[in-house]
């Protein structure tokens, strides 16, 4: 029987972002969360905080409160673990996207691998108690992601023992930080978690990724891109699927351990624009032949994965997780939340999220 645990002051680096933002959405759905939630982010180009609008005007200033912070910042970081007492930290933060790790690695070296090193030195410098050993209450959970493992062939699921094979600036990075994470529970006694993840999707996801950039090229009648000849493989996870499996992590995983967290759920590229045109197809009324004639093959990225896919038996036997969508039902649920949320996708377009965000954020 795995000890429950719990946590009163909980620090989400990039809850600004896709996954972070739902990641506080979910906690606060909890009826049996009754802790605070401080929100830290940078707020690059893919944090936005209208995101969390609904949040913000519920329990800012009681049990939610957003600190505008660079991960890369020690100072500041460690000003934050003392006002706030932090007790457990969720993270997030991390610059995400592979295209621009190979135009532009430096950013992902400097936030996902020195910022972590940040964050887990003030957390070890903080949960100190007073024999000099760090408290085991408290704990740091670290988001990561499948792209560690590298490449899988025709046949086979990447294991929590899968060897590290990066290829891309942003997957190094990541794995990384995954390895220092590691190190700070066998070397210094942190008491730390890991999860890796299969590719995301789900409402307020930034319109640069494969799932909204669809969408929104179909809404428009835009051109459909899809690198190579379409046949890349990826597991797709329901962002509220892989919040669930973060807390179950979270309140129940045992330390120094890495959960992976997928969606038994793989679709080549090619197959996923096609269906997304059928379904916007039919919320249209129109003939999806009108969408799929959209779809222009472009040239493969360098050093594109074939295949991603994830076994997830570990955190489903021993912590009790499971998925609560097919494939098919969560991506007309998204669907039908970007229909819902033009107003939203606007903004981003516009820049008109970034002005709100200076007008309610950054004067403080």
């Amino acid at each position: 029987m795995n000890t429950v645990r719990s946590f009163s002051n909980i620090l989400v680096t990039g809850g600004a972002g896709f996954i972070g933002s739902n990641f506080i959405r979910y906690m606060f759905a909890q009826p049996d969360f009754k802790g605070t939630i401080i929100n830290l982010d940078k707020l690059t180009y893919a944090g936005n905080l209208e995101s969390l609008k609904d949040i913000s005007e519920q329990y800012e200033g009681n049990k939610y409160f957003f600190e505008k912070t660079d991960i890369r910042d020690k100072a500041a970081l460690d000003i934050c673990f003392t006002k706030y007492k932090i007790d457990c930290v969720v993270h997030f933060a991390a610059e995400s996207h592979v295209d621009r790790s190979i135009t532009g690695p430096s950013e992902f070296i400097d936030t996902n691998i020195i910022g972590t090193f940040n964050l887990l030195e003030i957390a070890r410098k903080h949960w100190l108690n007073k024999e000099g050993n760090i408290d085991q209450s408290y704990l740091f959970h670290h988001v990561s992601t499948d792209e560690v493992y590298g490449s899988l062939g025709d046949s086979g699921l990447f294991l929590e023992t899968t060897p590290y094979d990066p290829r891309s600036p942003y997957s190094a990075s990541k794995a990384s930080s995954d390895h220092i994470v590691s190190t700070y529970y066998h070397t210094y006694g942190l008491p730390v978690t890991i999860s890796n993840c299969s590719n995301n999707y789900g409402a307020y996801q930034f319109p640069e990724k494969l799932i909204p950039v669809m969408i929104l090229n179909i809404l428009e009648q835009k051109a459909l891109p899809v690198y190579g000849n379409g046949e890349n493989i990826r597991d797709w996870l329901f962002v509220d699927d892989h919040c669930s499996g973060i807390w179950a992590t979270i309140s129940k995983g045992k330390l120094g351990e890495t959960y992976n967290i997928g969606g038994d759920n793989e679709w080549t590229n090619i197959k996923l624009v096609n269906r997304l045109c059928e379904i916007l197809a039919d919320r249209k009324n129109r003939d999806k032949d009108d969408y799929k004639k959209l779809i222009t093959y472009i040239k493969d990225r360098p050093g594109h994965d074939l295949r991603y896919a994830i076994n997830c038996e570990k955190i489903k036997k021993e912590l009790g997780w499971k998925q609560s969508l097919t494939f098919s039902l969560g991506l007309e649920t998204t669907v039908d939340w970007y229909l819902d949320n033009l107003e939203w996708v606007k903004h981003i377009q516009s820049g008109e999220y970034q002005k709100w965000m200076n007008q309610n954020y950054n004067m403080r």
